[in-house]
């Protein structure tokens, strides 16, 4: 089966960037309220409120019903926490995913963020998930292919010992917030689809603290590490440059 992966304008692309700086602007308002004491549903109130003020709209209200702007995931969650009236607490993690279209472009990124004090083994798990991210797209660049991103987070993950989730991956970006191609987070290098100049990735690693295995929570969204192990989730939407990537989601 052939795999259409759209190669973006130059329009296209420059409104790839706004959307994406947005939600780069959107993850660096909510850091200094991520403390001991804040709801999530507070987070999202005031993530929504920013995002709208930049002239864009939260890409995931709505989505195939979700209700909120934020996806908002603590500790042993994984993707999709919907925001609540519960409280974080010293010692949480908290993967904030930010989605922003823009004069109906999309930026994607999501960051796992300390609360308080952690302990060695979570902060490691930060540290070595937002590694395997930048080893992923390290990959990028014309002539290599998807398996290359694939492949390098999986062996960050292997090196570590930390349980990569294999029902859930990156993606393409575009009009679209989910386009082709799907981007695994293990994989086999020199393989999958061919990486091409001005192709959009979003690529996120998801890796848990101890075993891979997931369940979703009744709410029909929230997605936990099966054990009830902690999970961590980095992400940056990029662009493919001719040499190489360029962060869209960052500064």
């Amino acid at each position: 089966m052939i795999t259409l992966i759209s190669i973006k304008s130059n329009r296209e692309i420059e409104l790839l960037k706004i959307a994406g700086s947005i939600v780069y602007q959107t993850h660096q308002y909510l850091k200094p309220y991520i403390r001991e004491g804040i709801t999530t549903k507070e987070l999202d109130i005031l993530a929504e409120e920013f995002i709208r003020s930049k002239g864009a709209i939260p890409s995931c209200k709505g989505y195939h019903g979700f209700p909120a702007t934020l996806c908002t995931s603590v500790n042993q969650e994984v993707v999709h926490g919907i925001p609540s009236e519960r409280k974080l607490k010293n010692g949480d993690i908290i993967s904030i995913d930010v989605c922003a279209c823009y004069k109906g472009y999309h930026g994607d990124s999501a960051w796992t963020y300390k609360v308080g004090n952690v302990s060695h083994e979570v902060d490691s798990l930060l540290k070595h998930t937002e590694e395997a991210l930048y080893a992923g797209l390290a990959m990028i660049k014309p002539g290599n292919r998807i398996g290359d991103i694939s492949s390098a987070v999986e062996s960050v993950a292997n090196k570590y010992k930390l349980g990569v989730v294999r029902e859930l991956c990156g993606h393409g970006v575009g009009h679209s917030l989910h386009e082709q191609p799907d981007i695994p987070n293990y994989g086999k290098a020199h393989t999958g689809p061919l990486i091409k100049e001005g192709m959009v990735f979003a690529v996120e690693p998801m890796l848990n603290l101890k075993g891979a295995d997931i369940c979703m929570l009744e709410d029909g969204w929230t997605i936990e590490s099966y054990d009830g192990s902690p999970s961590a989730h980095f992400e940056h939407t990029v662009l493919v440059t001719k040499d190489g990537y360029q962060i869209l989601t960052g500064e």
